[in-house]
């Protein structure tokens, strides 16, 4: 997967993880970006770790793990800091 699908995926997880936690709503579209990919390597951390395939490619499946991967990242800041909003 290229830099621009891991930007779109990257967003789209973000957007969907900043939806279901409601943490950086207010941040914009960089965050999202930032959020996803960071969750992309955390759900495929977690996914590997359970046996199962992480990010492979621009896929439904993919952007799930992202999507799980991103939702852990900023529950997890938001419980170190509570700030993060």
């Amino acid at each position: 997967m290229g830099l621009l699908g891991w930007i779109v995926l990257g967003g789209i997880a973000g957007w969907i993880a900043t939806s279901i936690t409601g943490v950086g709503e207010n941040k914009g579209c960089v965050f999202n970006v930032v959020v996803g990919i960071i969750g992309s390597v955390v759900g495929g951390l977690i996914f590997s770790f359970l046996g199962k395939t992480g990010v492979t490619g621009f896929t439904p499946w993919s952007l799930f793990v992202a999507a799980v991967g991103a939702t852990v990242f900023l529950l997890i800041a938001r419980w170190l800091s509570k700030d993060v909003k």
